[in-house]
């Protein structure tokens, strides 16, 4: 089966089990970003487990308004997350994620990768 961004689901990588949020390749199409959100959202909602999650972000404008629909993503995914990890984006992107994040107490791991096969490695490990 696939998620609504296109995703396999389950994947299965090195033993674990992971999903993507494929919100990258984006570039500043907004209203296609925001509508893969919403679908993404009720896909997992739908899922009676937590996920271990890696969000692809490449070629993606983080703009203001990507940023508050992604900080709201996170915080309605929140309770169906065990791990996160975003992939993809500029060391000044990713420090404005992170001071947003901070704001939303969450209660899971977070990590910051270039590359996706670290994230899904971290993703998998359990630490």
């Amino acid at each position: 089966m696939k998620s609504p961004g296109g995703s396999i689901f389950p994947y299965y990588y090195k033993g674990g089990e992971i999903h993507c949020l494929k919100y990258g390749s984006k570039h500043k199409d907004q209203d296609k970003l925001f509508d893969v959100m919403r679908q993404e959202e009720a896909f997992i909602f739908g899922i009676n487990k937590k996920l271990k999650v890696w969000v692809d972000m490449y070629e993606t404008k983080i703009t203001k308004e990507v940023l508050d629909q992604l900080i709201c993503n996170i915080n309605n995914l929140k309770d169906h997350v065990d791990k996160l990890s975003f992939v993809g984006l500029s060391g000044m992107d990713r420090w404005k994620l992170k001071r947003r994040l901070k704001s939303l107490e969450l209660g899971q791991s977070v990590s910051f990768y270039a590359d996706p096969e670290e994230a899904k490695t971290w993703l998998i490990t359990d630490r």
